[in-house]
C-alpha cells in the first residue's frame, strides 16, 4: 500500500550552502502524488516532482530544476521519507535550498513520527531487478543487484584522514532507518572547508551540523559512531534513491561514489517501475 503523513509538519532554519534561513512544510497528499516540491517563494510556481528526470547538478548535493523553479539539498528529507515509507506529500518552501538543521535526517524523523503516517489505497509501483545494474568512474561506482529486501552497503576512503576506509552494511526497515542512519551528520574534511567557504559555498554550515575530519583527529564533536561518515554517504544514497520514484528491492552497493553516480542509477532504475 501507499502511505502519507498523517498531518502537516513544520521545519525551518540556516541552508548550508547560502546560509539562508528556509522554511518548509510536508503536507499529506492524496496516493499516486508521489513526493514534489513547491516553491511559494516563486509566483505561479509549478509543483517540482522529486523524480530523477528533474535533476540538474549534482555536485555536493542533489538539485532538482524544472524552469526557472529550483530545489537544492532535498536528500535528507527525501531519505526519511523513504526510510519512513512516506510515498506521497506536498513539500513546500520559500527558498530554493532546504535547511541544513542538524546535518541528517533526524528532525524529518522526529517530525514523521510525531505526525504519524496513513495508508492510502491504490497499488504501490515498485522497482524489482532481475539483473545487476550499475554504472561508474573510474574506481568509483554504485551498482544494483536483485535482492529480496532493499540493502544498502557503502564504502568510502579518505587516506590522509582520520576517516580511512570504512565499510557499513544495512538493511533499510524504517526502525533502522531511524536508529542507524538518520542520525549520521554530513562531514567534510579540514583541507575542504577553507576552499568550499572560498567558493561561496557551506556558508550555513557548523560544527553542529557536521563532522570535520582532519589528519589524526576530528575537529569539534567526535562521530557517534567510528564509521558514521560511512553511514551518512549511505543516507545521502538512499535519498537519491528516492529519485527513482518507486520503492526500490535490491541490494544497492556503492564505493567512493557521490551524488553524480547515485542520481544516475537512479535515472537508470526508473525504467524498471512495474
Amino acid at each position: 500500500m501507499q502511505h502519507t503523513t498523517a498531518l502537516p509538519f513544520t521545519l525551518a532554519g540556516p541552508t548550508l550552502h547560502s546560509g539562508k534561513w528556509c522554511e518548509l512544510t510536508v503536507q499529506p497528499a492524496p496516493a499516486h502524488t508521489g513526493r514534489q516540491f513547491i516553491r511559494r517563494d516563486l509566483t505561479l510556481s509549478p509543483p517540482l516532482p522529486a523524480v530523477a528526470d528533474w535533476v540538474g547538478s549534482t555536485q555536493l548535493s542533489t538539485l532538482l530544476e524544472q524552469g526557472a523553479v529550483q530545489v537544492r539539498t532535498p536528500e535528507h528529507l527525501l531519505a526519511a521519507l523513504v526510510g519512513l515509507e512516506i510515498d506521497n506529500c506536498e513539500i513546500t518552501l520559500d527558498q530554493g535550498e532546504l535547511p541544513i538543521l542538524d546535518g541528517c535526517a533526524l528532525s524529518y524523523v522526529a517530525q514523521i513520527q510525531r505526525v504519524g503516517r496513513v495508508a492510502q489505497a491504490g497499488d504501490q509501483p515498485v522497482v524489482r531487478l532481475l539483473e545487476p545494474v550499475s554504472v561508474w568512474d573510474g574506481d568509483r561506482f554504485v551498482a544494483a543487484f536483485p535482492a529480496p529486501e532493499l540493502r544498502l552497503s557503502y564504502g568510502i576512503d579518505f587516506p590522509g584522514t582520520v576517516m580511512g576506509r570504512q565499510w557499513t552494511s544495512w538493511v533499510i526497515t524504517p526502525a533502522i532507518f531511524s536508529q542507524e542512519l538518520a542520525p549520521a551528520r554530513t562531514f567534510t574534511t579540514l583541507a575542504q572547508v577553507e576552499q568550499l567557504r572560498a567558493r561561496g559555498l557551506i556558508q550555513g554550515g557548523s560544527l553542529d551540523s557536521a563532522l570535520v575530519a582532519a589528519e589524526d583527529h576530528w575537529v569539534g564533536h567526535l562521530p557517534h559512531w567510528p564509521d558514521e561518515p560511512c553511514r551518512h554517504k549511505a543516507l545521502d544514497l538512499l535519498g537519491d534513491l528516492a529519485l527513482i520514484g518507486a520503492p526500490l528491492v535490491a541490494h544497492v552497493v556503492a564505493f567512493k561514489a557521490g551524488h553524480d553516480l547515485h542520481v544516475k542509477l537512479a535515472q537508470c532504475l526508473r525504467q524498471f517501475i512495474q
